[in-house]
């Protein structure tokens, strides 16, 4: 029996993943087709990352059901300080309600678990998992891949969702701009003295920012935060093998004692940082989601949730077509979808790039610049008020998805 769904989504991860869910609410099916292994994805050590999510991208995950089996793992972040170099004239942002947040904390393994546990119970997603797509076909009716084993997966619209690697993007020739950093982002948990106050940190340094973003404690009480510090690529292996000890006196001096005594480090991975943008997000019977479409630096945390702003957006344009009887691959509704997400997607790329460089000129009179002008930001509270929501998600015309019905 031939199983046609309506969506071939080829990726499972965060964004992929989500989609199918956010499909399925509206009624959506789809086949999600990845190579990795959801227990090894979801093993303890796997992946020491963890994310900022929007109070958009929360809304998403409200909406879709998540939200019971995500809050209790979930750390508010009450407010963001952004300082270049510790030194006078940072930006603290935050919301005029105490009872707000400017988004929640996971680690990415407790959003993977929550997703594939989801997905599992969900009838309308068709989960192959370890699978190797060895032919992709884009017709007039319809879409296909052929996997190694031999099985042909067939649906109405295919997403790319694989991420910066993305060779359904590659095989379908849609131009992209990129370019290296040559940076790398070194990830790991800190545990420290003193509480964090749910505060998240930017600090600028010239080789890069360091970023501290806060966790729950851990079951013994201890208090944690993430730490994403960015390093010239040509340091980062040295960086990564210092010892323990070493590591925390390293992270300690840019911390100028913020937290107290810096007591332990986690495992340390690192990420080698780049931009790329596509000139299209669609093309025949085809849609690009995520870091397929766009890769960012990490700079504003804001990666993820430009991924699942692409989700409920392209949900939104699928369901609102197929209550008018077209089919999820029909040109009109993906170009609805390319209006829709080009230029937002463009914009937050370009302004991260251009945060990335600002903050990266080095000198004294740079600094000088840079610290006039956040101490400008921090006097205008519209100003303040208009990049809080941009971080928040809660700007321009947002799919329903990512709203609040509360």
């Amino acid at each position: 029996m031939n199983d046609r769904r309506d969506l071939l989504i080829l990726g499972g991860g965060l964004v992929g993943m989500t989609l199918a869910l956010a499909a399925a609410k509206k009624g959506i099916s789809s086949h999600v087709v990845d190579r990795a292994d959801p227990a090894a994805l979801t093993a303890e050590g796997f992946d020491g990352r963890a994310s900022a999510i929007s109070t958009a991208s929360w809304n998403l995950f409200t909406n879709i059901g998540l939200a019971p089996a995500l809050e209790p793992h979930g750390c508010p972040i009450a407010s963001i300080a952004v300082t270049d170099q510790m030194k006078p004239g940072r930006i603290d942002f935050q919301p005029d309600s105490a009872d707000d947040t400017l988004g929640r904390m996971f680690a990415n393994r407790t959003l993977r678990l929550a997703l594939f546990d989801a997905a599992r119970e969900q009838p309308l997603i068709a989960w192959h998992s370890q699978a190797e797509i060895v032919e992709r076909h884009r017709g007039e009716h319809g879409v296909s891949v052929v996997l190694a084993d031999g099985n042909a997966l067939e649906a109405s619209l295919m997403v790319a969702a694989e991420g910066r690697g993305s060779p359904t993007r590659e095989s379908a020739g849609l131009a992209i701009a990129k370019w290296d950093y040559r940076h790398r982002a070194i990830i790991a948990g800190l545990a420290h003295e003193k509480p964090h106050g749910n505060v998240a940190w930017e600090i600028f340094y010239p080789a890069g920012p360091f970023a501290l973003l806060p966790l729950l404690d851990d079951e013994d009480g201890f208090h944690r935060s993430a730490l994403v510090w960015t390093v010239d690529e040509d340091d980062a292996a040295g960086t990564l093998k210092l010892s323990d000890r070493a590591f925390l006196a390293e992270a300690a001096k840019r911390m100028e004692g913020m937290f107290g005594e810096l007591t332990s480090v986690g495992p340390r991975a690192s990420f080698p940082l780049g931009f790329h943008h596509t000139a299209r997000i669609t093309a025949d019977r085809l849609a690009l989601v995520g870091d397929a479409a766009h890769g960012i630096h990490p700079i504003a945390g804001q990666g993820l949730n430009l991924g699942l702003r692409d989700v409920g957006a392209l949900v939104e344009v699928i369901a609102d077509g197929m209550r008018l009887g077209l089919e999820p691959g029909d040109a009109q509704m993906l170009k609805r979808y390319e209006d829709w997400r080009g230029l937002d997607a463009f914009s937050v790329a370009l302004a991260t790039d251009g945060l990335t460089r600002l903050f990266g000129l080095p000198g004294r009179a740079a600094s000088a610049v840079r610290r006039f002008g956040m101490a400008g930001v921090e006097r205008l509270p519209a100003l303040k008020d208009w990049f809080m929501d941009e971080a928040r998600g809660v700007s321009g015309e947002r799919p329903s998805l990512l709203k609040s019905y509360s």
